[in-house]
């Protein structure tokens, strides 16, 4: 078994069978599916369970995870991979049936991280227009992040390397985009066109998430050789100042 897909989740009911269904159509089998509750108080953990327990060839492994906080979940998660490659998906994502096989195919010597594009559902011309633009700016930044951590996979051992994912690092939100930070260092990261997933466009107000488009261009113009020293020096204090901790990503702003 090569592969393990990390999913951690918070009251999260109304979507994890949709994500688990297209978990369980994978072309790529086996593989271990880390199931990740961060303290749900609706009855996700009991769905997890069920629908687990139906599923063939897949390893299904149920975590709990108490410290509030989706960094934690993953840290949780990525210490119960075995596998050689991990992927992170979160619980409101559907994942095509060969999602795992094309990252799979994707890993040539030399390449640390596979990442998959976000695309809308059921807007095929928005679809191939997205990945088409994630497909140009991963190649004039390729050394930077142009997706979240739906669609994230890595080396688990280039993962470790790098630290992992922990608060030690990092507790504030945009997670996927300092994580790979230090995974840039191990290698290179690549963008196959063909892997692609779908999130929920449900969240409606990001501003408790996001940063602002000063904080983008800046990260996006910064060398590779300053990325540091814009990480820890000159963002993290930024959102610390306006509290935009990790927990900010567990506040419901759905439609």
């Amino acid at each position: 078994m090569n592969w393990s897909f990390v999913i951690p989740y918070f009251n999260e009911a109304d979507y994890l069978r949709a994500t688990l269904d297209s978990l369980a159509a994978q072309t790529l089998r086996p593989f271990r599916l880390v199931l990740v509750d961060n303290g749900s108080t609706d009855s996700s953990a009991a769905l997890a369970r069920q629908i687990g327990a139906t599923l063939t060839d897949i390893d299904v492994v149920h975590l709990r995870e108490d410290r509030p906080g989706k960094i934690h979940a993953l840290e949780r998660g990525l210490a119960a991979v075995t596998t050689p490659f991990v992927a992170f998906g979160d619980a409101d994502t559907i994942y095509p049936p060969q999602y795992l096989a094309i990252a799979d195919a994707a890993y040539a010597p030399g390449v640390v991280a596979v990442m998959g594009t976000d695309v809308p559902r059921d807007d095929a011309a928005a679809a191939l227009r997205k990945r088409r633009h994630v497909r140009f700016a991963s190649r004039l930044w390729p050394r930077q992040t142009h997706t979240g951590g739906y669609g994230q996979t890595f080396r688990t051992g280039v993962l470790r390397a790098a630290g992992g994912y922990t608060e030690r690092w990092w507790r504030y939100v945009l997670e996927d985009h300092e994580i790979m930070q230090r995974v840039v260092k191990h290698g290179r990261v690549v963008y196959p066109f063909d892997l692609w997933c779908v999130p929920s466009d449900r969240r409606t107000d990001r501003s408790a998430v996001n940063w602002t488009l000063a904080e983008r261009l800046l990260y996006h113009f910064t060398p590779a050789a300053a990325k540091d020293w814009y990480f820890y020096r000159f963002l993290g204090p930024r959102l610390a100042a306006r509290r935009m901790d990790n927990l900010n990503l567990r506040e419901k702003t759905w439609l």
